[in-house]
């Protein structure tokens, strides 16, 4: 799993546990629904950081627990 579907498998994760659509997520975050839309389709492969702090903070949620998930304990490192 590389990093984008990390972060892409995350959020519709969140979404899914807390029973909040897309462009419900959008309004929380104060975000246009194509910008995480295209987080979650791949068009947007290095998504920026305070758009994930958006995204963490319509969710109610920190950076760092955003970041503690098996997602992201699975990652292989870029550099080899």
């Amino acid at each position: 799993m590389d990093i984008c579907a990390a972060i892409r498998d995350r959020i519709l994760r969140l979404c899914s546990e807390r029973d909040v659509t897309i462009n419900k997520l959008a309004t929380l975050s104060a975000l246009p629904p194509s910008s995480i839309k295209n987080i979650l389709y791949g068009k947007s492969r290095d998504p920026k950081i305070r758009t994930l702090k958006k995204l963490c903070d319509g969710l109610e949620i920190s950076l760092a627990e955003f970041f503690q998930s098996p997602e992201f304990d699975a990652l292989e490192p870029e550099i080899q």
